[in-house]
């Protein structure tokens, strides 16, 4: 693995762990061993780094949104697909690399909160195509627009992630989860 890549692995582990404010270059250095002047240039800002970081993290989600959404899977079954892409996330006891840097959105600096945005939307996006997807299969109630469903979905989902991992319940989380397929899913 290039220097660049165990960079960004570090780096991806450790916000996802403890929050962009919660690590220094010094702990990637002592991490994939090197000095910080080299680590600088490589990512000559932290913001820098925080940019590659989201894009990286990005390029993560779309290849499994692909993934999913190209499988034969029911659109209830992508939907549990997506939701398990959060439960990995809290079984490596980490957060959503977006969720946690929304957490920290008011002292990020304003050049990463655009990659950021479009991180969310394009989860919003995915969500409400899947969602019309299985109103349309009749296996979805939808009251209200897919896109709202989705916005209620990844909020829901961010909030049980950061729920579960402050409290260490994860079955709270598996019930948040439970629920929020119940509630879309047609009866009889």
């Amino acid at each position: 693995m290039e220097m660049r890549d165990q960079i960004l692995t570090s780096a991806q582990r450790l916000v996802q762990q403890r929050g962009f404010n919660g690590f220094s270059y010094a702990d990637i250095a002592a991490e994939v061993g090197i000095r910080k002047a080299s680590l600088h240039h490589h990512f000559p800002t932290k913001t820098d780094l925080g940019l590659a970081l989201i894009e990286v993290y990005s390029g993560q989600l779309n290849s499994a949104l692909f993934n999913i959404s190209g499988s034969s899977l029911s659109a209830n079954e992508k939907l549990a697909a997506y939701i398990a892409l959060y439960r990995s996330s809290l079984e490596a006891e980490r957060m959503c690399l977006g969720g946690m840097l929304a957490s920290e959105a008011l002292t990020l600096d304003a050049t990463m909160l655009p990659s950021l945005k479009r991180f969310f939307n394009r989860n919003i996006e995915w969500l409400t195509e899947i969602l019309a997807e299985g109103n349309l299969q009749q296996l979805f109630v939808l009251n209200g627009s897919a896109a709202n469903h989705a916005r209620m979905l990844l909020s829901a989902l961010q909030g049980a992630l950061l729920i579960a991992r402050a409290t260490g319940d994860r079955e709270a989380f598996e019930q948040t989860a439970s629920s929020l397929m119940t509630g879309l899913t047609r009866k009889g």
